[in-house]
Formats: C-alpha cells, sequence, structure tokens
C-alpha cells in the first residue's frame, strides 16, 4: 500500500512540476497584448505544443474613451483551456487586405546626415594629425550639421571645412540615438592641399528587395522586413529621403552552404516609381505606383493565427513577375525580441532548390501566405543551410508603418 501511494505521489509531483515549467516557459514565450478581428470575435489559440486559448477576464484594462481607438480588454491565457498562465490586452481591429507582392523594387535612399565609415590621419608639414578623432567622432557617428548649418552629403562637409579653413568648428552629431556636440579645428593636407577633417563618410545607398505588400487604400507598401543598413557598421541607415525605382532580375547566383546566394539585377528606368518615408528595424516603407498590386488583396494574420506547417513565398527569379513556391513554417516565436526572428522558415519547393539553393539576398520581402492570409516576410537566411531562414510576421510591418 506504501509503494503504490509513493508512485501516485511521485507522479502527482512529476506532473505539477511539469505544469509549473510549462506555465513559466509560456508566460516568457508569449506576447502581453494582442489584437483580435473585430468582425469574428474568434477564439485566440496559438501553434504551441500544448493548447492554450484565451478567455474574457472579469474586468477590462485600458478602455479607451475615444470613439476612434478601439477598447482594449483583459483576458486570461490558460494552458489546456484550464490553468490560467498570465492576464493580456486585446485589442479588437478592423484587419487590413493588402495585396501581396513579390515583386522586386529599386532602393535609392539618402541620408538623414552623413556617417561616419572610419576616421584617420591627414599629412600636415607638422606630422600626421587626426582632428575628427581627436575632437571623439567615432565610426557609426551621424554628422548633422558644422557651426549650426546642417549636412547631408559629403560635399556639404567639404564646402563648410573649406569655408572655415582652420577656425575651430562645432559638429553635431548623433551617437545612439543621443545628440552631442563636439568642437575640433581642421587641419591642412599637405596631400590634397585643402583643409580636412579625416573622416570617410556615406550619404546614401542603393540596392533591390522585393515588396510584401500594397495597401489600395493607401498607395502604401511595405517591403524587405528589415532595415538597410550601413554595409560597413551595420547601423541602420537614418532616411532623409528616398526613391522606389522598377528592377527586373536578370541572373541568380545560387546560394550553398557557407555562401549566401544573390539576385541579381538593374534599374530599369531612370524615373521614380515611388518614394520611401521609413527605414526601421521592420523594413522599408513609402508609395509605389498601383503597378505593384499584381495579387489580389487578401485579410492580414494576426500573429496568433499563424501555424506551424505548410504556406506558400511569392517571389521574383527571373524578370519582374513573382512565381508562387513551396515552404514549411517549421517554427514560430510569438515574444522575440529579435524582430525578423519570428519565424524559422524551411524551403520545400525543388524547383526554387534547384533555381536558387534554397533563399538568397534579394529575397527578403518576399510575403508568406498560409491559409489564405498574408502572414509575413523572408527576411534572412541561415548561411550554412540556406534551404532555412528567418521571417518576420507582416502585423508587425504594417503596425510599425501606421504608427511610425
Amino acid at each position: 500500500m506504501n509503494n503504490i501511494i509513493k508512485k501516485i505521489t511521485f507522479v502527482l509531483f512529476v506532473i505539477c512540476w511539469a505544469v509549473c515549467i510549462s506555465l513559466i516557459y509560456y508566460s516568457a514565450k508569449l506576447p502581453d497584448s494582442y489584437y483580435r478581428r473585430a468582425d469574428s470575435g474568434s477564439e485566440i489559440s496559438f501553434s504551441t505544443a500544448l493548447k492554450i486559448t484565451a478567455s474574457s477576464s472579469d474586468k477590462l484594462s485600458l478602455t479607451s474613451a475615444s470613439s476612434t481607438v478601439p477598447a482594449t480588454s483583459s483576458m486570461t491565457l490558460r494552458l489546456m483551456g484550464i490553468i490560467p498562465i498570465k492576464q493580456v490586452a486585446v485589442q479588437n481591429i478592423d484587419v487590413p487586405m493588402l495585396a501581396p507582392c513579390g515583386k522586386p523594387f529599386g532602393i535609392k535612399l539618402i541620408m538623414d546626415g552623413v556617417m561616419i565609415i572610419k576616421t584617420g590621419g591627414i599629412v600636415t608639414s607638422s606630422g600626421i594629425v587626426s582632428p575628427a578623432a581627436d575632437a571623439g567622432i567615432q565610426t557609426g557617428d551621424i554628422i548633422k550639421s558644422i557651426n549650426d548649418i546642417p549636412v547631408y552629403s559629403n560635399s556639404d562637409i567639404e564646402k563648410r571645412v573649406s569655408e572655415l579653413s582652420d577656425k575651430k568648428i562645432n559638429i553635431k552629431v548623433m551617437r545612439n540615438g543621443n545628440e552631442m556636440t563636439l568642437e575640433t579645428y581642421p587641419a591642412y593636407s599637405e596631400d590634397e592641399k585643402a583643409y580636412k577633417l579625416g573622416i570617410w563618410v556615406r550619404d546614401s545607398s542603393a540596392g533591390i528587395g522585393t515588396v510584401t505588400y500594397y495597401d489600395d487604400d493607401t498607395g502604401t507598401f511595405g517591403g524587405l522586413g528589415h532595415p538597410v543598413c550601413d554595409s560597413d557598421t551595420g547601423q541602420i541607415l537614418p532616411l532623409s529621403s528616398g526613391e522606389v525605382v522598377n528592377v527586373s532580375i536578370r541572373n541568380v547566383k545560387k546560394g550553398k552552404c557557407g555562401v549566401p546566394g544573390e539576385l541579381q539585377g538593374y534599374f530599369t528606368k531612370l524615373s521614380p516609381c515611388g518614394k520611401l518615408y521609413l527605414n526601421n528595424k521592420f523594413g522599408v516603407f513609402g508609395t509605389i505606383d498601383n503597378s505593384f498590386s499584381g495579387l489580389d488583396e487578401i485579410p492580414m494574420a494576426l500573429k496568433q493565427e499563424i501555424r506551424t506547417g505548410d504556406a506558400v513565398i511569392y517571389s521574383t527569379l527571373d524578370g519582374c513577375e513573382p512565381e508562387k513556391f513551396d515552404i514549411e513554417i517549421e517554427e514560430i516565436n510569438y515574444n522575440c525580441d529579435d524582430t525578423f526572428k519570428n519565424m524559422v522558415i524551411k524551403i520545400t519547393d525543388p524547383e526554387l532548390i534547384a533555381r536558387t539553393g534554397g533563399i538568397v539576398q534579394g529575397m527578403s520581402g518576399s510575403p508568406i501566405i498560409q491559409n489564405d492570409m498574408i502572414v509575413g516576410a523572408v527576411t534572412h537566411v541561415f548561411v550554412n543551410d540556406p534551404t532555412k531562414g528567418y521571417a518576420i510576421f507582416c502585423e508587425s510591418m504594417y503596425e510599425m508603418s501606421r504608427t511610425s
């Protein structure tokens, strides 16, 4: 009898331990706030190993007094529909209808300021000096103005320094979101016969990517699913202005283990077909010609509606028209701090693997469709396995495009 009691006690202990671990795990894994379709009142559930659902709480939290802002209610996430995990905020919204795209586009981005790529020495009559480094200027700093006059290009800096010659200058820079003013004196370069600061800078960028969606109601688009970053510093390029241009893909450099592949294309027209207004960690956003809305509009998926399993992507491998390819969503991370790591996807389409090796550079932004909803966009490839990569939620992209 004692042995039976001990066995039952041990089993109950293991069950309690497993439940506690599950509660701690899912409390950290699942976000604290969600959107829900206003027209359906659908149950919130997740693609998780154990069944998790949300039920209404007795009270409302953060209820809006505005008629234009939906009320936010409090709901309780429950393990197996019974055991409470935590309370979350749920807001009913009208989910947008978006046209998945998959077409390539070109980006011409003009920076808001001038980014420091590196500092160096200047050969003067008295030796080698580095005015910029001595002033404390660092790689990645964004120069916003010189003596309170804004600068937007390398030529702006050269002009201002030439005008001031050997006089003291105040350089206003942005560093990690903080503004500061540094002081220095230009030095006369014996090699270039001009006053210099000893800096190498970047003021613009260009490249190609894939448009994720087109919003016919506003004429706006979202693309890439990740920011345009400086190739040397890795920092997000601050956007002053930018243009979207048409692109045609002419070749594919096939990817393989350890070597990412690449879509190679060219700008087909000099005149722009759209404008950029945002470059942030969720992608690039702007207005674009409605010729990019080639596919029918479908609902945007909310993050909790996405499931592991089969899906498709639209991407362009030749010319300007997208093709459909099969993939599998292998993992979903609902509460990931790294925005582009919301999903792990795997290319399963043998034709796409044969032509590209998997995910290649330039496919970033390729829309992912599941259950007739646009769920996200391809963002990154796993270098050591080009058939796999990361993807971002479309909800994250759309929300950021509307709130920034």
